[in-house]
This record gives structure tokens, sequence and C-alpha cells, in this order.
């Protein structure tokens, strides 16, 4: 459901609380398939040329808290590439048009993450349909959830370590040869990494490793490269990654922990990563963001 941006309003009751109508999809999820769908600021957020003529990838930028910076940047004056699954492809054609109706480039580049190669090929695609990048974003991730240390398997935990953490490293390694100084690095944690919640707690060990990641690369990226790296840690945020093999019960109460008593909404995510994306953070490197609703933990 859209709002309205800029007039003055209860937070509490800004946006909805915790979804009621609720598909348990298989991953990846869709945000097609989602009969309550996030306000991604499809029709709610205006940009104001922060980004004029920058270059960004974005992974996992289909939907959700991707897609909402996704469309922030296009509409900011950036040219985007967005990575996603190609099961994510509707999803995707979605943000493709709100992109190039801000009147930006949109490029697309379906892919598995998890792969070193792809990984590679991601960021080399971008750049040459882009002419350049000057913004990364690695949001991409998975969750699930798991029925405890028992019962996780091998397959289950490495496939959560490389696509949530492995890909981050391929992805950025190969990046930071094309990025200029003045570039930024932005990377989506959760509060996971600092709160874990037990029933997801692999998938919050890769958030923890992301946090620690963005910390100790930010000394030597500036000193040598004059690059910033950052990261947004969320809390409840309505996405299709929460109905991604997840749990009814619980997400019907998504959202009632914090102060607001709802989960958040991408788009109120997205003017955080554009000001880490844009020039006016040029004094800010090596945080992490917390966009939490008021929930506590994040350093």
């Amino acid at each position: 459901m859209p709002t309205d941006l800029i007039t003055l309003q209860d937070p509490r009751k800004q946006y909805p609380g915790p979804p009621s109508d609720v598909e348990v999809q298989t991953a990846p999820g869709t945000q097609t398939a989602m009969s309550e769908k996030p306000d991604c600021g499809e029709l709610s957020y205006k940009g104001s040329g922060r980004l004029a003529g920058r270059k960004a990838l974005l992974t996992g930028a289909d939907s959700g808290i991707g897609r909402a910076a996704a469309i922030a940047f296009a509409r900011e004056g950036a040219d985007v590439a967005i990575g996603y699954l190609p099961a994510e492809q509707e999803d995707a054609e979605e943000v493709a048009k709100y992109i190039r109706d801000a009147g930006r480039k949109a490029v697309l580049l379906p892919g598995d993450i998890s792969h070193e190669g792809f990984c590679q090929r991601l960021v080399a695609d971008a750049v040459e349909q882009l002419g350049g990048l000057d913004i990364l974003v690695n949001n991409a991730g998975k969750m699930g959830k798991t029925a405890g240390l028992l019962d996780t398997s091998t397959e289950r935990f490495d496939s959560l370590m490389k696509t949530n953490i492995y890909s981050i490293f391929w992805i950025t390694k190969a990046a930071v040869p094309h990025l200029k100084p003045g570039s930024s690095i932005i990377n989506t944690t959760s509060i996971q990494g600092f709160e874990p919640s037990p029933y997801i707690f692999d998938y919050a060990i890769t958030k923890a490793a992301i946090a620690n990641f963005t910390k100790g690369l930010a000394e030597p990226l500036m000193q040598e490269h004059g690059i910033r790296i950052n990261a947004v840690a969320p809390g409840p945020i309505w996405t299709p990654l929460q109905e991604a093999d997840g749990d009814e019960k619980k997400l019907k109460k998504l959202g009632e922990s914090t102060p607001y008593k709802r989960p958040g909404q991408p788009v109120e995510l997205a003017p955080v990563y554009v000001l880490l994306a844009s020039q006016e953070g040029s004094y800010i490197t090596g945080e992490i963001y917390g966009v939490t609703g008021g929930m506590v933990g994040v350093a």
C-alpha cells in the first residue's frame, strides 16, 4: 500500500500491521506471488537528483529491499544493473520498467550468486553494459527456517554461506578494480547478525559475517582506493524473503515485537541506501546503519 512520504504522520500507522494474508512460498519467493505486496516505493518514492550520472549494481534487486533501493537510485538519477535468480524474472522485469520510466538505463543480469564464476561475470557484464561502476549494493540473500542445529543439513548450511557471504567476497573482489575514488559499497546485514533468533541461527551467522566484512574492509578500501563501504541492518521488513520457506505463524506476528507493532516496508530503507551511495555520505565508512523499528542490538 503506497503512502505519502512527505506529509507528517504517525509512523505507527503509516503502513499496515503484521500481514494477515500469508503464502509460504518455495524459495526464492517472488513479490508477484504475494497477496499483501510490500511498498518498495513504486508509487511513493520521489527523487531529487542525488545520484545523477552514477552507475549502480545491486544484487537481489528484483523484490523487497533491493527493489526499493534500485527504484530510488533510478529516481535519483542513476543507471541501474540488477542481479537476481532466473526464477525471479517477472519481478525483475517490473523493476526494469520503473527504472526506465525514470529515464534511466536498466540492465537485467539473471544468475546464481552462489557460484563464483557467475559473480565475476555479473560484475563484468554490469561494467560493460553500464559503461562503468560507481555503486555496489550486495543485498541478495536467502533465509528460510531450520528446525535447529541437529536437523540442519550441511547442504543448507553450505548454501546459505555461499549465497549470503561467499558471494559478497566474490562480487566485491571483482568490483573494486572498477570503482573510482568516491565510489560506494553497501552491504545488507540484519539485526539477526547482532540479536540472532534460534530458528534461523545459520542465517544469523552469515549476517554477522557481513557486518564484520564491512568493518574489516573500511580502512584498507578508503586508504588504498578512496572507496567507502557501509552496511544497512534491517529489522523485520515485509519482503518475499520472509515468505520463502517461512513459518506462517511467525509471519502473521512479523513486527509485533517492535515499538511500532508492525513490520517495516522496503521503501522505509531506501533513503538510507541513497545517503550511503551519495556524495552527501562522503564521511561515512565502516558503519552499520540499523533500520529496525526501534529494536535494540545493532552496533
